[in-house]
């Protein structure tokens, strides 16, 4: 009979011993997550909140060279309306893994004024005690 674990030892190499675990606090600390909890409560949310960078880049981030360039606005007023109508989602929507928040949003760059449909996900999970914590980030983000 042939040994099955030198076959695949063979194949993937030696089993590591640890996994390693990146953790919620770390990613926000890293900057790959932004917290925004605090707003999000004043918005209406009862568990802590962050959105990834690249999410914030895209519906949040507003320089005052953007507003000279395309329109005024700020970045306190581009976040209450994502996490308003992150909101408002949350209270219509079933159960699911992740759900879609579809919001206008006028983009970054180039010289437009008009909002465009701009999609985000909210995903709903454990955070790193266990306890449920909400992200929102960009439907090709994990």
């Amino acid at each position: 009979m042939q040994d099955k674990t030198a076959d695949s030892n063979a194949i993937f190499g030696e089993p590591i011993a640890f996994i390693h675990v990146y953790t919620r606090a770390q990613a926000i600390a890293d900057g790959v997550l932004v917290d925004v909890t605090e707003t999000a409560r004043e918005a209406g949310f009862r568990i802590p909140v962050a959105i990834t960078a690249a999410a914030w880049s895209k519906t949040v981030e507003w320089s005052k060279a953007d507003s000279m360039r395309q329109t005024p606005q700020d970045e306190a007023g581009r976040l209450w309306d994502v996490l308003w109508m992150s909101c408002v989602t949350a209270r219509r929507a079933s159960i699911g893994c992740r759900v879609p928040v579809q919001l206008h949003v006028v983009p970054r760059g180039g010289t437009g004024k008009r909002p465009r449909l701009t999609v985000l996900s909210m995903a709903i999970g454990p955070g790193d005690d266990g306890e449920p914590v909400l992200t929102l980030m960009n439907p090709d983000e994990d």
